[in-house]
């Protein structure tokens, strides 16, 4: 089991199963809504999800279309994306998971819009775009 949780502590969840996907995305809706140079993020199955106090405190924003993104509306940490293309899967960054969720980012996504002041230093795969569903 995996839990996480936002900053102030209101909003916390927990994930019962696999993580998928791991990566970190650099399109510059991620970096903004992160306030990061990319957002590591990683899949899960909505049946494997479960909050355990805070979703009322839950705000969506449809940030790209079909693309909605959770936040805490006490802290503004971001909690989770659910996405109108796959309705059975939440993406969810790795920041607010707490301790280590046993996976790694696998890949680079949408470099091709990645801010131009950082520089990727390590080894992993690139994808210009996100790679083909």
């Amino acid at each position: 089991m995996v839990r996480g949780s936002c900053l102030c502590g209101r909003v916390k969840y927990q994930i019962d199963g696999k993580l998928s996907g791991p990566m970190n995305c650099h399109c510059s809706v991620c970096r903004k809504a992160h306030g990061a140079a990319f957002r590591s993020r990683v899949g899960v199955r909505v049946s494997d999800f479960a909050w355990v106090q805070g979703e009322d405190v839950v705000t969506f924003y449809e940030s790209s279309p079909g693309n909605h993104r959770g936040f805490c509306s006490a802290c503004g940490s971001p909690m989770l994306s659910k996405f109108d293309f796959d309705p059975a899967h939440y993406g969810v960054p790795l920041g607010v998971l707490d301790g280590d969720p046993g996976v790694r980012p696998q890949c680079h996504v949408h470099v091709a819009s990645k801010a131009p002041w950082f520089s990727i230093t390590d080894d992993l795969p690139q994808f210009a775009e996100f790679p083909s569903r």
